[in-house]
């Protein structure tokens, strides 16, 4: 008998997420779609995701922090997620969290640092 298998929610991760955690999640019918800074070019970039593509995204908050020569900001990175409230669990010591923050800006309540240690029970809220 073949077992069906429904996705029961979609992910969208930022190069170098914990692959464990990946895995984690696929074998529990999770989708994991590759996102991209624009840079990395690791998948579809996080800019063009459209309402109900993906339910939360995860990464570390570096790549969402560009390099001054490309004059952006967090918030143009995230822009579709803000606009879309697509949560973003952006990963960071927990040490660095206040200055994460500051470095963020304005970029509204769906943006979340989280510790890596606190990254698959925040995800588990969006599922």
């Amino acid at each position: 008998m073949l077992m069906e298998l429904i996705c029961v929610a979609r992910i969208g991760y930022f190069e170098g997420s914990d692959s464990s955690l990946l895995a984690k999640l696929a074998a529990e019918r999770i989708e994991t779609v590759p996102i991209s800074n624009a840079v990395d070019g690791h998948g579809r970039y996080v800019n063009h995701l459209k309402k109900g593509e993906v339910d939360v995204v995860i990464g570390y908050l570096h790549k969402v922090i560009p390099a001054d020569r490309l004059h952006e900001k967090p918030s143009d990175i995230l822009h579709a997620c803000m606009i879309h409230k697509i949560p973003v669990l952006l990963i960071a010591p927990a040490e660095v969290h206040e200055k994460a923050r500051k470095l963020l800006g304005d970029v509204g309540p769906n943006i979340i640092v989280v510790a890596p240690s606190e990254v698959e029970a925040q995800l588990k809220k969006y599922l």
